[in-house]
């Protein structure tokens, strides 16, 4: 298992700036995702590891060994593209066994470490099968054995479940995981979709105009977001006039709140499940719908500042209606709040 380190990363197309101070350390055996809207360079910071493109400043190591300068075919790396990339008159065990050929297996090995990979990946059943003869999750299949055939330090994976069915892109995700977990290897996974981030990583990079705005596990990004765009980008959040009542003490819906030393007002990013409802005939807030999402019910209510997203239980959320008047309250005592921040 080899660590990477993305150092004082920049790259520039002309005057455009892809990069600008990308800095990331991916330790032994982690799976860590690269999260961020379309165009804040994600794809560009796995294509300069890949070896695909040369950095305009920084440097990249792999396992110590400094690899900048390095061909991408001389890196060692496995690479899942969104687009699969087989061969089309190859059948799933012929594209497989290319990639063996390619690290000059002996033919004795070949045909029992393609065996291994397509149980691996449980594609047994399809080994004779041709491209169009699968389905896309299948295809996936194929792509992640192929590029694990080489035995890689490094894992890449540039948004491969993007072009999947929803029910499709959950499974295959869920085994991407397990399998990760399973070979040990040191995976970079590429997404803009928050909620695979989060499902499938042991840390997240959240991204913006080329730089890392924060690195946490899931649970840290979600619950102790560093700034206003990773709360907003990671989850859904609710804005909130904040009022400070000093001390670094601030007044919330009413809760008291620890927050910033300075400022006399501004917004706190509070999580919808941290919002509680109760029916008031003089409350401000009136309930404008009702979505049942299974294990909780996602009430959006009016309120003088905007709209307001509750997520209750569902036998909380039974004597609601839309159209009820009712008064909103903090249910946690932590939130993110900026001094300042515009409603």
């Amino acid at each position: 298992m080899a660590n990477v380190l993305f150092s004082g990363i920049h790259k520039m197309y002309g005057n455009e700036s892809a990069l600008d101070d990308f800095n990331l350390e991916v330790q032994p055996g982690e799976l860590v995702s690269i999260l961020g809207p379309s165009g804040c360079g994600k794809t560009t910071a796995l294509r300069i590891l890949a070896g695909f493109v040369e950095p305009t400043l920084g440097k990249v190591s792999v396992a110590g060994q400094d690899v900048t300068s390095v061909a991408a075919q001389d890196r060692g790396f496995g690479m899942v593209f969104q687009s699969y990339s087989l061969f089309p008159n190859m059948t799933a065990l012929e594209n497989i066994n290319f990639a063996l050929k390619l690290r000059k297996v002996t033919s004795d090995s070949l045909v029992t470490k393609s065996q291994k990979l397509l149980e691996l990946t449980q594609m047994s059943e399809h080994a004779n099968k041709y491209p169009n003869q699968l389905s896309g999750g299948q295809q996936q299949r194929v792509a992640l054995a192929r590029a694990l055939a080489i035995e890689p330090s490094v894992l890449l994976l540039d948004e491969p479940l993007s072009a999947l069915d929803a029910s499709v892109r959950e499974q295959l995700r869920d085994e991407i995981r397990s399998l990760q977990r399973r070979v040990g290897i040191t995976t970079l996974f590429v997404t803009h979709d928050q909620q695979e981030a989060m499902a499938i990583s042991d840390r997240v990079a959240v991204m913006r105009s080329g730089r890392v705005e924060q690195v946490g596990t899931p649970q840290e990004l979600y619950l102790s977001p560093i700034n206003s765009f990773v709360a907003q980008f990671v989850g859904t959040t609710n804005r909130i006039p904040a009022q400070a009542l000093g001390a670094g003490t601030w007044s919330v819906l009413n809760a008291k709140l620890p927050g910033p030393v300075s400022g006399q007002s501004g917004t706190a990013f509070v999580r919808p499940e941290s919002i509680t409802l109760t029916l008031n005939t003089d409350g401000l807030g009136t309930i404008t719908s009702m979505a049942f999402l299974g294990s909780f019910v996602r009430v959006s209510v009016n309120v003088p500042y905007g709209n307001l997203v509750a997520d209750l239980q569902v036998n909380v959320a039974a004597p609601f209606q839309v159209g009820d008047r009712v008064v909103a309250t903090m249910e946690s005592t932590h939130a993110l709040i900026e001094v300042g921040e515009q409603m």
